[in-house]
């Protein structure tokens, strides 16, 4: 893209949209994961899958956990695979689907957010970065028709709320890029979600603190892998534990590996006197 004087194209030297995805469209087209042509057939047995990711509102903001586990077919492909990450200062996305792509997605969506606040000066609003989210998903749909599907879910905590106490926010996605905000406050996706939302369902209540809520998160993760081949539980003899992360007023921030393991190794001591739940 330089050419031989060493010097950038026009393109990147002309002010124009506020989007890298557009952007990138227009200069490079064949960077983005979504315009590269594929193979006929489908592709989804070759690839390793990420399972199972879940996020609640807190009183403080929102928490995100996700297991470490990436399958291929009936094959553990990686065991401690990272699926949450932060967006932006304020928001956090996890992928579940085809692990590769997800990844690559998760990063085109961060410098999307990033490119977007230098270019505008602010930051986009929570609305705007869910439906930022929501096209990035849209333009992968021919790969996801052939097997290679990513479908994300986004949380985070809200400036522009009126309330700081109800600025924890959760939007879910569908294959084909539709957006729908989650209004029960939690949600889960993967192949473990069912069995993860069902431990929410009767655990999660408004207003649970930070803490309260990761260890329902990570409880609710163990619940997933008790019933999901393709999600992992606790790793005790590795030390593999979920990836938590929190978005609150303050910011993101992720649980180290102490922090969660603790969390995580409490669930497992209380399940060896009730494995039942």
């Amino acid at each position: 893209m330089i050419d031989p004087s060493g010097r950038l194209p026009s393109a990147f030297l002309t002010p124009g949209v506020s989007s890298f995805t557009e952007f990138l469209n227009a200069t490079a087209p064949e960077m983005l994961p979504g315009r590269r042509p594929l193979p006929p057939g489908v592709a989804a047995g070759v690839a390793p899958h990420a399972t199972t990711i879940v996020a609640l509102a807190s009183a403080e903001g929102v928490v995100m956990a996700g297991d470490r586990r990436a399958t291929m077919g009936n094959l553990i492909a990686n065991r401690d695979i990272e699926k949450v990450h932060a967006a932006d200062p304020y928001s956090l996305v996890g992928i579940a689907g085809t692990a590769g792509v997800g990844i690559e997605l998760m990063k085109l969506y961060q410098v999307e957010l990033q490119h977007y606040e230098k270019i505008e000066g602010v930051p986009l609003s929570m609305d705007g970065k869910a439906n930022r989210l929501a096209t990035l998903i849209r333009n992968n749909l021919g790969a996801a028709l052939q097997g290679l599907a990513v479908v994300p879910i986004f949380a985070g905590f809200d400036l522009d709320a009126r309330d700081p106490g109800a600025a924890g926010r959760i939007y879910s996605f569908d294959v084909a890029g539709g957006l729908y905000e989650e209004n029960s406050g939690y949600d889960g996706i993967g192949s473990g979600s069912l069995f993860a939302k069902a431990a929410l369902k009767k655990r999660y209540r408004p207003g649970l603190s930070s803490q309260e809520a990761v260890e329902i998160a990570v409880e609710a993760l163990y619940d997933a892998a008790d019933e999901d081949t393709a999600t992992g539980g606790p790793d005790l003899t590795r030390k593999i534990y979920p990836v938590v992360m929190t978005a609150t007023a303050d910011g993101t921030h992720r649980l180290t590996d102490e922090e969660s393991g603790e969390v995580a190794e409490a669930v497992v001591r209380r399940r060896m006197e009730n494995p039942g739940g």
